[in-house]
């Protein structure tokens, strides 16, 4: 029952964070103001002939993909937030993002650097588990997966943060989902004992019904992932909260499992090592629960949508700089975990 009211409060708390994350992503911005549309309207008409600026843009600007509409709408939208600021009021969101200073073309130079960061950290994860875990061990090349996976993610992530355009969008969305997706997807096959062995494995061979729920699990994730960016590539437009909807969702699972994992035995039905009693629960247990709630802590760095300081930093860029120490923690409970007696104790 215990485990049960656990469980239920860490659902709530992210339905909770769905509910606030899905109300900011629908709110309204200030490109729909007659203020920010004749000054982009008229813009355009003294600095473009069509699309090509009558002065050319800076070689930082054209290599990034800015077009003389692009900068007019920059333009307009700092001049608008200058004005704002000194009258003291409220700063405004246009397309859906606060007002950013670019650098060297990036939108939001911020959130690149710690998206480049988040790569690194995985980077090293990935050096960590080559090095560290044998290669013998069932669960390396999931693990390994797992970070060249994430890595993809976050190169996406820079690449969106420097110019947000509807391919850069669907490239971030995407890789962001197949990251979050493969996270439960190797989970289960972790806490389940759903991996493949063989003779020079640290562990003993499964049978065929393991291996038959395995394909199937694997069938079942691919599906769901082609199944969703198949959902939103064919609608008319973004369906920006199903998308929040879905990777809550598949993160809340994922979490969930390793909430059990880190549970007492007596509350928690999960048997951490086949070659161990499941009242065996090692010393470092603790940690994926630390991992969910540090996790969940900085996913609710959303909620805090503010106005940039300084036009640099933002709520998100925050959670991007937050994930960095936590990717590195995770790997180091992986390596704990993978190097832990209960694998060999299970060899026959």
């Amino acid at each position: 029952m215990k485990a049960l009211a656990m469980c239920f409060k860490l659902a709530l708390s992210y339905a909770v964070l769905l509910a606030a994350l899905t109300a900011t992503v629908q709110a309204s911005s200030g490109d729909y103001a007659e203020e920010f549309r004749s000054c982009v309207s008229l813009c355009q008409s003294r600095s473009c002939q069509g699309s090509v600026p009558v002065v050319p843009l800076p070689l930082a600007l054209r290599l990034t993909g800015w077009t003389c509409t692009d900068n007019c709408k920059y333009e307009c939208m700092h001049l608008i937030t200058d004005r704002a600021i000194l009258h003291n009021e409220p700063v405004k969101q246009y397309y859906g993002k606060w007002p950013f200073w670019r650098f060297a073309g990036m939108q939001e130079p911020a959130s690149v650097l710690f998206s480049i960061l988040n790569f690194v950290a995985h980077a090293s994860g990935a050096r960590k588990i080559r090095t560290r875990i044998p290669n013998g061990h069932p669960m390396k090349r999931y693990y390994l997966l797992f970070a060249f996976v994430s890595m993809n993610a976050w190169v996406w992530s820079s690449v969106f943060h420097t110019r947000d355009l509807p391919s850069t969008e669907k490239l971030d969305y995407f890789s962001a989902a197949l990251a979050i997706l493969y996270a439960l997807y190797y989970t289960a096959i972790r806490l389940f004992h759903l991996y493949p062995t063989g003779q020079d494995s640290l562990t003993y061979s499964h049978t065929s019904s393991t291996r038959t729920i395995r394909v199937v699990w694997t069938l079942v994730c691919v599906w769901a992932f082609l199944a969703h960016i198949s959902y939103i590539t064919f609608l008319p437009r973004f369906d920006y909260s199903y998308n929040m909807i879905f990777n809550l969702t598949i993160g809340m699972a994922h979490n969930l499992l390793w909430v059990l994992y880190s549970l007492p035995s007596r509350l928690s039905f999960v048997r951490r090592f086949r070659g161990r009693p499941r009242s065996y629960r090692p010393p470092y247990a603790t940690m994926p629960a630390l991992f969910v709630l540090l996790t969940t802590a900085a996913t609710s760095l959303e909620l805090f949508d503010f106005a940039p300081w300084g036009r640099i930093i933002d709520a998100h860029s925050l959670w991007h700089l937050a994930t960095v120490p936590i990717a590195a923690f995770w790997y180091d409970f992986l390596i704990k975990d993978a190097l832990d007696d209960g694998w060999r104790l299970s060899k026959s």
